[in-house]
């Protein structure tokens, strides 16, 4: 078992999941059960998973949750190029969260590499 509260990446995971939460008020209420519930579920995917598979027994189970918590990591980052498309982010934001997303991606596969 791994203590996940000192992992930097699941502290990034928390901080992009209040990121997320704030910028998706914004967004038209017709998209709360629509983009909205989906970017908010994938952000709090990240970090929910990486503390599971830190409570498993073994880094094989962890490897595995880490995977899962990539996906969710790529299934945001496309969500926000969405939420662009349809103009319900700056530029800037999107260039901001993908930044964060991209981080966490780098650091999962990292931290992947180093169960091996």
């Amino acid at each position: 078992m791994h203590n996940f509260k000192e992992l930097k990446v699941w502290r990034a995971g928390i901080d992009l999941s209040k990121s997320i939460f704030i910028l998706t008020k914004k967004f038209p209420t017709e998209e709360r059960f629509g983009l909205i519930s989906q970017m908010t579920r994938a952000a709090v995917s990240i970090p929910s998973n990486i503390a599971e598979g830190c409570g498993r027994k073994s880094n094989k189970e962890l490897y595995q949750f880490l995977n899962i918590a990539l996906g969710s990591a790529f299934e945001l980052e496309t969500q926000l190029i969405i939420a662009r498309e349809f103009a319900y982010i700056t530029d800037e934001s999107l260039n901001t969260n993908v930044g964060l997303v991209t981080d966490i991606q780098k650091m999962i596969i990292g931290l992947q590499k180093s169960l091996n």
